[in-house]
C-alpha cells in the first residue's frame, strides 16, 4: 500500500478530490442505473479487474460462515447451478442456471437428478492436473459439507439423506424429506476436488485452492493482494474476457476511497463494490460518467443474547433493549445507507419478496422499531432490571463503519439506563467464540451471506452453530420445519410471514440496525456488469470486460 495514501485524512482526502473535480464537475445529481440488456458492442479480451478485500480467514468453504471465504472461492470454483448475472439482472432478485450441471429434474419430492456437463476440467494445477469434472467429486463434495466436523454451514446442506453417482456425468441427491430450497442454496454451493485437500483433509491454504471456475489463485500475500489468472481451459468458450482479478488487501475506508479517486481500482471500495453514500457527492463530481445502481442489502448487525443467561431470559428485557434504540440514529452514522433504511426483521429486508412489511407485525412486534426509551425504561423497571449493566462483545476488526453502529447501539442503550459494557475481539476470534456460545451475556455482530431466508431461519433450531442466542421455541421449530418442505411459494412466504410475527413478538435477536439501501458504482469502460447482493463476484464479472 503507498504510505502517501494511508496518511491522508479522509476530511483531507475528500476536499482534494472536491477541488481537483470542482474545475470540470457535471453538476451533483446522481442517475442510478435501471438493469437493461447488455452492452451492444463486441466484448474485449484482456486486462485486470482491480478492488478492494479483506483477508480471508481460510479458504475451506466448510470450516468458516466468514463472506470473503466464499467471495474469493467464486472466482475459482463452481457449483451445480449458478445465479445469472449481467446488466439485464435487478440486483435484490438470483434467478437460477445451470453451471457445471446442464440440466437437472426432480422425479419426485425427495429426489434430485443431475447431469452434469461433459469436458468441464479441474484447474491444471498438482495435484488434480487439469482432470475432468465427475460425478464422484459432486459426491465427495456434499459427503464431505455433512460429516466433516465443525462446519457452520453444515444447515444448508443437512436435509440431504444421500448422494449418489449414478454413472460419470449424472448424480441423484435422496432428501430425507422435502426441500424446497435445494436448488437456491446447497445446489450452488462450491464442488471441490478431493485430491487437492492437504494432510488433515482441509481445504485452508492457498495450494488447495483448485477449482473449475474461470479464473485460478495465483499468489496470495497475506495482508498484501490476492492475485488471481485467467483459466485457459474454462468450459464456457471465450469466458472469461479479463486476463486476471487483483484483490488489495486494504480494509482502511480512506485508504479505499483515495486510491480508487486515484485510479487504482475499476469499482467503488467497500463489500459489494459499494460506495459510502457520505462520500457519493464528491465522487460523482471527481468521476462524474460513473456507472451507478441502488438496491436494499443483505448485511447488517444485530445483538443477539444468551437466553440462558439472567435477565436475557425474560422477554420483557429482550423487548426493551430492542425499542430502546432509534433506527434514525443508526442509519444516521452507516455511511452506505446515510439518511436511509427499512426495518430489518429475522428475514433481512433485502429479500424482498421474503421479508414482513412491519406494518403486518403484530402490535408487539411493531413497537420493537419504534425507538422508545421511555417504555424502554418500563418494561425494564417491570422485570425488575432497573439499572441493568452487562458485558457485550463485539469486534473492531470489521471496519469503521460497523463500529460506528456498535457505539450508537450503546449509547441508545444508555439513553434508557442501561449501560452495556463493549468489549472488543480480533474478528476470527470473536467468529470462534460466537459460533462456540463462550461469550458471557451479549453480542453484538453482523449477519448477510445467505441469499434466501432459508439460513436465517434454520440456524434458530437447536444446536446449529449459528443459534448464538440458543433459541429453542418447539412452535418456531416446527414452522421452520414446515416452511423447508412447502414447494407451493405462496404458502411458503405466508409460513415465513408467520415465522416472523412470532419471532418479534419473542424478540430472540435484536433487529436494531435498519437495512442500509446502498450505492454500488463501477467505472465507465467496465462493461456488461451489473452489481448484486450475495457473495457471487466471480458470476458477475466473468461475462464483463474492460473497455480501456
Amino acid at each position: 500500500m503507498d504510505q502517501s495514501l494511508t496518511a491522508v485524512s479522509r476530511r483531507d482526502l475528500l476536499k482534494l478530490a472536491g477541488t481537483a473535480a470542482a474545475a470540470g464537475a457535471a453538476g451533483g445529481s446522481i442517475n442510478f442505473l435501471r438493469p437493461g440488456p447488455a452492452d451492444a458492442q463486441t466484448p474485449k479480451r484482456g486486462g485486470v479487474f482491480r478492488f478492494p478485500g479483506f483477508d480471508p480467514p481460510h479458504f475451506d468453504p466448510h470450516q468458516t460462515p466468514h463472506w470473503w471465504t466464499p467471495i474469493f472461492l467464486s472466482l475459482t470454483h463452481g457449483g451445480l447451478v449458478r445465479h445469472k448475472a449481467g446488466p439485464s439482472v435487478v440486483p435484490g432478485t438470483l434467478p437460477i442456471e445451470p453451471h457445471l450441471a446442464e440440466s437437472w429434474e426432480q422425479p419426485t419430492d425427495t429426489t434430485y437428478i443431475f447431469r452434469l456437463r461433459k469436458g468441464v476440467r479441474w484447474h491444471a494445477k498438482p495435484p488434480v492436473n487439469g482432470r475432468e469434472l465427475t460425478a464422484d467429486d459432486v459426491v465427495f463434495t456434499f459427503q464431505r459439507a455433512l460429516t466433516i466436523k465443525g462446519n457452520p454451514n453444515r444447515a444448508v446442506f443437512e436435509e440431504i439423506d444421500r448422494v449418489d453417482a449414478l454413472d460419470r456425468y449424472t448424480v441423484r441427491f435422496t432428501m430425507n424429506q422435502p426441500f424446497a430450497w435445494f436448488l437456491h442454496s446447497p445446489a450452488l454451493a462450491p464442488i471441490l476436488p478431493k485430491e487437492a485437500a492437504d494432510k488433515e483433509g482441509m481445504f485452508k491454504k492457498p495450494e488447495t485452492v483448485i477449482g473449475t471456475g474461470p479464473w485460478m489463485l495465483e499468489r496470495y500475500e497475506p495482508n498484501v493482494r490476492l492475485t488471481f489468472v485467467r483459466n485457459p481451459h474454462y468450459f464456457q468458450p471465450g469466458l472469461p474476457y479479463a486476463d486476471a482479478v487483483e484483490a488489495r488487501i486494504d480494509t482502511d475506508p480512506a485508504s479505499k476511497l483515495a486510491a480508487w479517486l486515484s485510479g487504482q481500482y475499476d469499482f467503488a471500495p467497500e463489500i459489494h463494490m459499494t460506495v459510502q453514500r457520505t462520500d457519493l457527492d464528491v465522487v460523482k463530481r471527481h468521476k462524474p460518467n460513473l456507472q451507478t445502481t441502488e438496491f436494499t442489502w443483505l448485511i447488517s448487525t444485530f445483538a443477539a443474547p444468551r437466553l440462558d443467561v439472567p435477565p436475557f431470559g425474560d422477554v420483557r428485557v429482550r423487548r426493551a433493549l430492542h425499542m430502546a434504540v432509534n433506527g434514525a440514529e443508526v442509519i444516521a452514522v452507516n455511511p452506505f445507507g446515510h439518511g436511509q433504511g427499512a426495518p430489518n426483521p429475522i428475514v433481512p429486508a433485502a429479500l424482498r419478496e421474503w421479508a414482513i412489511p412491519i406494518d403486518q407485525l403484530p402490535p408487539e412486534g411493531r413497537q420493537l422499531y419504534e425507538g422508545n426509551p421511555a417504555e424502554a425504561k418500563r418494561l425494564l423497571a417491570q422485570a425488575g432490571q432497573s439499572g441493568l449493566k452487562f458485558p457485550v462483545e463485539s469486534s473492531g476488526s470489521w471496519g469503521p463503519a460497523f463500529s460506528d453502529v456498535v457505539q450508537v447501539i450503546v449509547s441508545e442503550w444508555k439513553k434508557a439506563g442501561v449501560e452495556a459494557d463493549l468489549k472488543l475481539k480480533e474478528g476470527n476470534a470473536f467468529i470462534a467464540s460466537s459460533m462456540a456460545r463462550s461469550f458471557e451475556k451479549m453480542i453484538i455482530t453482523l449477519r448477510g451471506g445467505a441469499t434466501t431466508p432459508d439460513p436465517y431461519l434454520v440456524n434458530l433450531l437447536p444446536g446449529r452453530a449459528l443459534n448464538f442466542a440458543g433459541v429453542n421455541d418447539p412452535k418456531l421449530n416446527d414452522m421452520i420445519q414446515l416452511q423447508r418442505r412447502t414447494f407451493d411459494e405462496s404458502k411458503r412466504r405466508e409460513i415465513i410471514f408467520d415465522i416472523q410475527r412470532h419471532f418479534s413478538q419473542q424478540a430472540y435477536h435484536l433487529f436494531v440496525s435498519p437495512a442500509a439501501k446502498v450505492v454500488a458504482a463501477w467505472e465507465p469502460y467496465v462493461k456488461n456488469f451489473m452489481p448484486n447482493i450475495g457473495n457471487d463476484y466471480g458470476g458477475r464479472l466473468m461475462s464483463a470486460w474492460l473497455d480501456k
